[in-house]
């Protein structure tokens, strides 16, 4: 009976193994045609493919039969097969919104700057009216501007603030309630911190537009009342439950006789606990610290609510908009296919590749530390 039972259930067993294998690279092929669409629609501006500048040149009406399909779709910002498609009223009418265009066309010079070139993605530049050469974020006017160092300088301040605020927190929590509390103060102790991650962006956003931001305006009497010390400092409320969760993890799994080792040599609780169960964790702290990083910049909502405006500005005091804010604020205002619609894809392709970039930095981390600690390296 036993042997018949074990041949049933090995079909059962090869089934679940390749029902599992074929979640598993779902995933991963799902993530991957994320990242191909991204890319595929940012590969203009990586290439420099775009023109955002304003035409000087024009094609009349009467003239368009002069003009082959490529250099009208050129001109119109389109498919050359599209534009064998359509019909001549079609194009009649499109060659004279785009004379219209040109009527209410800037005269500014800086209208004949593409801006989507790098120099101007990257560098700043004295544009008319400023005393100073500046980086500025204006996807909205009569000349873009797409500067995007104000939103990686944005990001990177409200990521930082959040992990600063949330990680030693979490640590010392995680440390506390895997070595130190009291077995029934663990078993409520550590689901409550876990639940907090729970709750949605929306209502820790909400809280922080509410009451957060006027609460810590208050204290620390600074002019802008939303900036990125507010955010950051509501980002750390999400970032806090992932890092305690995998850190104390970590911590839980180092073997006890390391412990009552070190309480045999004399040693007190918190001492043990800092000196010999933290180091031989590390590796798994590390992690997740990691991954914090990777919630905290990837956080849409709560820096979305908590933010104002794209300020090029190292001050955490300052206003301030991060990538995925903008992305979040400006895509239904961008139109498809247009070079507005490709630099939010653009930044999307950039988070995308310092996630991925920052992961595979903190597995090889990870694995160096722990081949210190097991004596390997």
């Amino acid at each position: 009976m036993g042997l018949k039972r074990g041949h049933r259930a090995r079909p059962l067993e090869w089934i679940a193994e390749r029902v599992i294998f074929l979640v598993s690279m779902s995933a991963i092929v799902t993530t991957l045609l994320i990242f191909v669409f991204i890319a595929r629609e940012s590969v203009p501006i990586f290439l420099q493919r775009e023109d955002s500048s304003h035409p000087t040149t024009f094609i009349p009406v009467e003239e368009a039969s002069k003009h082959s399909a490529e250099e009208l779709a050129k001109y119109l910002d389109m498919k050359a097969d599209e534009v064998k498609a359509l019909d001549a009223d079609t194009l009649k009418l499109m060659l004279e919104v785009k004379l219209d265009q040109a009527k209410e066309a800037p005269v500014d010079k800086d209208a004949q700057i593409n801006t989507t070139l790098w120099r101007y993605l990257i560098k700043p530049h004295q544009w008319t009216g400023y005393d100073k050469p500046s980086y500025i974020w204006q996807p909205i006017g009569s000349i873009h501007k797409y500067n995007i160092m104000p939103l990686v300088v944005g990001s990177l301040k409200v990521t930082f603030v959040g992990l600063l605020f949330a990680v030693p927190l979490a640590l010392l929590a995680a440390l506390y309630v895997s070595q130190l509390a009291a077995p029934r103060t663990r078993e409520w102790l550590k689901p409550t911190i876990e639940l907090l991650s729970g709750i949605p962006s929306v209502v820790v956003g909400t809280f922080a537009l509410l009451v957060l931001a006027t609460f810590l305006q208050s204290i620390f009497g600074y002019q802008t009342r939303l900036n990125a010390f507010v955010a950051g400092i509501a980002l750390g409320f999400s970032v806090i439950p992932l890092v305690f969760s995998v850190a104390e993890d970590a911590l839980t799994s180092v073997p006890r006789s390391y412990v009552q080792a070190a309480l045999a040599l004399g040693a007190s609780k918190w001492k043990a606990a800092w000196q010999i169960v933290l180091p031989a964790a590390l590796p798994g702290v590390f992690a997740s610290v990691v991954l914090g990083f990777g919630r905290a910049i990837g956080e849409t909502m709560i820096v979305l609510m908590v933010t104002s405006a794209s300020v090029m500005s190292w001050s955490i005091f300052d206003g301030t908009r991060s990538l995925t804010a903008t992305i979040a604020a400006e895509m239904a205002e961008a139109v498809a296919g247009g070079h507005h619609y490709r630099m939010l894809f653009m930044l999307g392709a950039i988070l995308f590749v310092v996630t991925f970039v920052t992961n595979m930095i903190g597995d090889v981390v990870i694995h160096r530390l722990k081949g210190r600690l097991e004596g390997k390296a």
